[in-house]
């Protein structure tokens, strides 16, 4: 096997784990996001029906 052959082949390997790496970072990162998103949706539904339960309460 030439040497040429040989580096071809680990760099190709090498790329295959970096671009495995990277998409498990983006897919982690989305997926943050994505939950950090729903979080924000629910304690704002949270607040404005505690907040309306509340004024309803004092009148």
């Amino acid at each position: 096997m030439r040497r040429n052959s040989l580096l071809t082949i680990l760099l190709v390997v090498a790329v295959i784990a970096l671009a495995w790496w990277l998409v498990g970072v983006v897919f982690s990162a989305v997926w943050f996001l994505v939950r950090l998103v729903v979080v924000l949706v629910v304690a704002l539904v949270l607040y404005l029906a505690l907040r309306s339960w509340l004024n309803n309460d004092r009148r």
